[in-house]
């Protein structure tokens, strides 16, 4: 099974689009606030050496912002 994890903030509608896209393509995933949590912020660093959000992280493979083709290539579908 595909392990996805969402670094998202409240606030982001490229966060939020990357949550809908999932839920529409029946893709579980753990989704990560990072606005008030600094040590997930700085795991989301740590993996994507960025700050911005969203950053997804499917199977250690890591894509920075909404680039579906990225994630459909990640997810293979």
């Amino acid at each position: 099974m595909t392990k996805v994890t969402v670094y998202s903030t409240s606030w982001c509608p490229w966060c939020d689009r990357v949550k809908t896209f999932l839920k529409e393509k029946k893709i579980s995933f753990k989704d990560i606030n990072v606005e008030n949590n600094p040590v997930a912020t700085q795991e989301m660093i740590d993996k994507s050496g960025q700050m911005g959000v969203p950053v997804i992280d499917i199977d250690g493979k890591i894509i920075v912002g909404f680039n579906e083709p990225e994630i459909r290539k990640a997810l293979k579908i």
